[in-house]
């Protein structure tokens, strides 16, 4: 299970979870299209893709504006739990957890509230967010 939390843009507060349970790609962007929209002018439409290969994930920019880690751009990135990734140089920043299947990982996931649960609530779009830079 991977879950990516929205920050917010001063603060490292959620705004927003999106949890993954069965999902080798997840993409992030603006068009309606991405498992995660999110609506900024700095995001493209498909700005992001983090990918299962084999038993770890990656992340891949696709977006004009970049992505970054730690204030620098990636092209490919190796994801690790925890990390913090900023789409463009003022984007929306996204934290990824991710939980092995154990019931360790049932206790973490219980302490999230993810914004939609299921695969339809999240086939009809309920995940969209507006994200402006202040």
């Amino acid at each position: 299970m991977i879950t990516l939390t929205l920050l917010h843009p001063s603060k490292t507060i959620p705004l927003q979870h999106w949890t993954f349970e069965n999902n080798s790609i997840i993409r992030v962007g603006r068009s309606l299209d991405n498992n995660v929209v999110l609506y900024s002018a700095v995001v493209s439409r498909h700005h992001v893709e983090i990918r299962k290969s084999g038993s770890n994930w990656e992340l891949e920019n696709f977006g004009a504006n970049g992505t970054y880690l730690n204030g620098k751009p990636v092209t490919k990135a190796s994801v690790i739990d925890g990390m913090v990734f900023r789409l463009a140089t003022s984007g929306p920043q996204i934290q990824i957890r991710i939980l092995p299947d154990s019931p360790q990982s049932d206790h973490f996931a219980s302490q999230i509230k993810p914004t939609s649960t299921t695969n339809e609530e999240r086939h009809k779009k309920e995940t969209i967010t507006s994200y402006e830079v202040s």
